[in-house]
């Protein structure tokens, strides 16, 4: 009773202050979405799935999701049943908070002879389901490959407490249960105990000892979830409804970015996921030590990880609760003052030359490699497509690096100035050959009815129309999916679609969102390149496990990485495509229509 009062008690004032925090848009936003059906049927939903279930975690390892689903699912139809066998039997204790918890027990105390198999089949069932998640709990730590991980997270000192006492609990319950199994009733397993129990023990006197560890264990493992990772249980439950209200970080330590960093379950998945993951000296570099430090509020090391990280995005992708680091570390940077703070909003803006429907718009990693925005021109002549070069000659910063340092002024300052250059050009669709302009021009700027357009995109909608014939050749080819254009923007059809048609393609053993990171992302501020090299390295050896011929990129950050040390070509799609591909339209008249001969 006095965990639970505790940990009651702790979970309200919590959820008050979370709530609290909120601003007051999204804290309206958060209760009307509590009483629309819609919204409330996914949260059950999603509740059970994630929180019950393990939904995510089943997908990725069944035996992992089975011991996370195990204990929990077990525990809550413990209680469940338990409660039902209260209102059934003895419905005048129901009242009593304890009593279906300690049911064996006041029975066994009053020396009543319980009926209901049924119920006691179930409780045994649970009961050993629970214990099976315990035992796949205690072996994970000693041997977590075999649940495909390849590290854990080390627990700190509160945590081993939480983890001994949850692993306590049910065998100790068993214990107590199997004393008293002849007495209050039971089934195949408290049963069988009480058989052995009493083979040589001839009374009761020691169920009592028994009992009292069973409730000691469950009382310290309230007291202490709060400071553990265990507080992610009641965390999920209010995070989900947060998500699903639409609620996003706004405030780097407060309302729904403290729901997510209580959620983290320190489960470790994010640690193999990290591409900093592979120099041991920068583990405790990934998001779920960036949440321990936050609720430690060590603001050194909560600087230093923020700064560090890639903003690769897997993290967020692979994580079974749903905490977005990269998102996190971007609203951590944020908080800092800058002794400089360049002015934008003077610069001044040209439209582009000429007139057309397609505006293309390089970006600063594109003029870096010029190559490819060669070959996407050449592409878009020999499909006969009118289109205007946004900045050939130098254009402004799509924004994205400002973001992730955290000054969002600055990058408001770049969306207004392109925005303005984008709306006067009269274009119907904006072109993007850089995965990280095309993401933040697709989340962060308002251009009305203008399409915004990856070429891998663009490309292979050519293709399908017919604008451009595509010979195919016997090349086998790997494809990188970008950070930005893969987990940022959900695209990998697209790219794949269009190497099929230059040559047979081959898939790297992490690919789509578990794309591992070139190493020369933008979104570290500190990483140098001599730490970046063992990451280009690995995510090399990832691509080139299948032995392709050439490693086709879609990004020109990631394409000018791997060319410092690949061992063989590495090339961009428009570059691929523009050398193997010739006209499929004729221009009559200045319109284009398609030759249906071809």
């Amino acid at each position: 009773m006095a965990g639970m009062i505790f940990i009651l008690t702790y979970c309200l004032v919590a959820l008050v202050r979370i709530i609290m925090q909120l601003p007051g848009e999204d804290r309206k936003k958060f209760f009307i979405s509590l009483v629309t059906p819609k919204t409330m049927a996914k949260n059950i939903r999603d509740i059970f799935c994630d929180c019950l279930f393990h939904v995510k975690l089943w997908k990725r390892n069944k035996l992992l999701g089975y011991m996370h689903s195990s204990i929990a699912f077990g525990w809550f139809m413990l209680i469940v049943v338990g409660h039902i066998e209260v209102l059934l039997y003895v419905p005048h204790r129901a009242k009593l908070f304890y009593f279906p918890i300690f049911f064996r027990y006041f029975v066994a105390e009053t020396e009543e002879t319980m009926r209901g198999a049924f119920f006691f089949f179930l409780m045994d069932f649970f009961l050993l389901m629970v214990l099976s998640g315990i035992f796949l709990a205690m072996f994970k730590r000693i041997q977590s490959g075999i649940f495909g991980m390849r590290r854990t997270t080390n627990p700190s000192f509160l945590d081993l407490i939480g983890l001994y006492s949850l692993w306590a609990i049910f065998p100790l319950r068993l214990l107590a249960e199997g004393f008293t199994a002849d007495i209050s009733g039971g089934s195949f397993l408290t049963k069988s105990l009480n058989y052995v129990l009493h083979s040589f023990l001839s009374d009761h006197a020691n169920m009592l000892p028994a009992w009292w560890a069973y409730s000691c264990a469950l009382g310290i493992f309230f007291i202490v979830l709060p400071f553990t990772r265990y507080m992610h249980i009641p965390a999920e439950i209010l995070l989900i409804p947060l998500r699903n209200a639409g609620i996003k970080i706004r405030n780097a330590r407060k309302g729904f970015a403290k729901a997510e960093v209580y959620s983290c379950p320190n489960c470790g998945l994010c640690i193999d996921a990290c591409p900093m993951g592979v120099m041991k000296t920068h583990i405790k570099d990934t998001t779920v030590y960036l949440n321990r430090q936050i609720r430690r509020n060590n603001e050194r090391r909560i600087e230093e990880i923020s700064d560090k990280c890639l903003l690769c995005g897997k993290c967020t992708a692979i994580c079974p609760v749903g905490v977005e680091g990269d998102k996190l570390r971007i609203a951590q940077r944020s908080l800092r003052k800058y002794a400089i703070s360049q002015d934008y909003s003077n610069i001044g803006t040209a439209s582009p030359e000429g007139s057309s429907d397609v505006l293309y718009f390089a970006g600063c990693m594109t003029a870096l490699t010029p190559a490819i925005s060669k070959a996407m021109e050449s592409l878009l002549r020999k499909a006969g497509v009118s289109y205007s070069f946004m900045d050939r000659d130098g254009g402004i910063c799509c924004g994205r690096p400002m973001l992730m340092a955290g000054r969002f002024d600055q990058a408001r300052q770049l969306v207004e100035k392109n925005t303005e250059i984008i709306m006067k050009s009269g274009a119907g669709t904006l072109l993007l050959s850089c995965p990280i302009c095309y993401k933040i021009f697709r989340e962060k700027y308002n251009l009305g009815g203008i399409r915004v357009v990856h070429h891998t995109e663009y490309i292979a909608g050519l293709i399908r129309d017919g604008r451009l014939r595509v010979s195919k050749d016997s090349l086998r080819y790997v494809f990188h999916d970008p950070c930005e254009l893969g987990r940022g923007c959900g695209v990998y059809d697209e790219p794949r679609e269009v190497l099929s048609c230059a040559g047979s393609l081959a898939e790297a053993p992490k690919n789509r969102k578990e794309s591992i990171c070139c190493g020369g992302s933008l979104g570290s501020l500190t990483l140098g390149f001599d730490k970046r090299k063992a990451m280009t390295e690995n995510a090399l050896a990832n691509l080139t496990a299948a032995s392709p011929d050439v490693i086709a990129t879609a990004c020109p950050l990631c394409r000018s990485t791997f060319n410092r040390y690949a061992d063989r070509p590495v090339e961009d799609i428009a570059e691929i495509i523009d050398g193997k591909a010739v006209a499929g339209t004729t221009m009559i008249d200045n319109r284009l229509i398609i030759d249906k001969k071809n």
